[in-house]
């Protein structure tokens, strides 16, 4: 088995309770590549969405349901999303006598595995609400997506994210006081370290600075994603590093909602503060 598990790798699925499939990822291998203090980029969660959960009831009746794991940005590891996929599959044949023994294996069982305690939710489909966050929600604020359209600007394919595209601090208009941006795109794609398939999805800046944002710029930097390498959670904390190092925000919250890949979706969210993490909501596209 490779640094990265079971993930590219052809298995067979588990058909009983299989907790030492899930394999951890460090966290480190993500936040190595990126100049910036790695204690600033732990506040924060990774909410994973999982629609394919089943499970058997006493009688041997199939369960369904779906669920979300709060993984804490502070936690030593990630867990590789196939390993998790076939760990949640050996759940299908496996008793259990409630959802509640459910919902405290899968917690348990994923706390051991990234090195802290992981919140899991098991949602019922008949009582899916919007308190859940479950339901199709909309990002926040102004979609930058149309911000290079009135350009003739050819937009050039890169290896790497480049921060340089967001512009030169001595052109920037300094406001010379604080401005609140709630922006997104839905154009962030980047491709997985290992399988190199492409990753899409949603990202979305809410960010308070005296120096203004260039929206053209950011969608550019944010194009500059569209090759590189890197976990979900690992482009989140780029792009938040980046923005902090070139903004200096006095406040700042980076999330992406991704699209789903065997029935599990990733949304790394990361902030400068605890008090502007946002709810977990889902979109569109997943």
């Amino acid at each position: 088995m490779s640094i990265h598990g079971v993930l590219g790798e052809s298995t067979s699925y588990p058909k009983s309770y299989s907790p030492e499939v899930l394999y951890p990822i460090s966290r480190t291998l993500g936040r190595g590549h990126i100049n910036y203090d790695t204690n600033k980029l732990c506040v924060g969660v990774d909410w994973w969405h999982a629609f394919e959960v089943s499970w058997l009831n006493s009688q041997g009746i199939s369960q369904v349901a779906l669920a979300r794991f709060s993984i804490p940005a502070t936690s030593t590891n990630i867990v590789e999303s196939k390993s998790l996929k076939l760990y949640l599959n050996s759940l299908n044949f496996t008793e259990f006598d409630d959802w509640q023994t459910v919902q405290q294996t899968i917690s348990k069982d994923l706390s051991e595995a990234v090195g802290a305690s992981v919140t899991v939710q098991l949602f019922d489909l008949s009582t899916i609400n919007s308190i859940s966050g479950l339901l199709i929600d909309q990002p926040q604020g102004q979609c930058i997506d149309q911000a290079l359209v009135q350009t003739a600007e050819k937009i050039a394919l890169t290896e790497h994210p480049d921060a340089c595209l967001l512009g030169k601090l001595d052109m920037q208009s300094d406001t010379a006081e604080l401005q609140d941006y709630q922006l997104y795109s839905n154009l962030l794609r980047s491709n997985c370290p290992v399988t190199n398939q492409p990753d899409w999805g949603t990202v979305a800046i809410e960010m308070t600075t005296d120096i203004e944002v260039n929206q053209a710029n950011l969608l550019k930097y944010i194009l500059s994603f569209r090759q590189h390498n890197g976990f979900h959670e690992q482009c989140v904390e780029q792009i938040f590093a980046d923005l902090s190092q070139y903004f200096h925000p006095a406040s700042l919250m980076v999330r992406a909602w991704y699209t789903r890949r065997g029935g599990i979706d990733i949304n790394p969210c990361r902030a400068s503060d605890i008090s502007v993490l946002p709810k977990p909501t889902r979109l569109v596209r997943q």
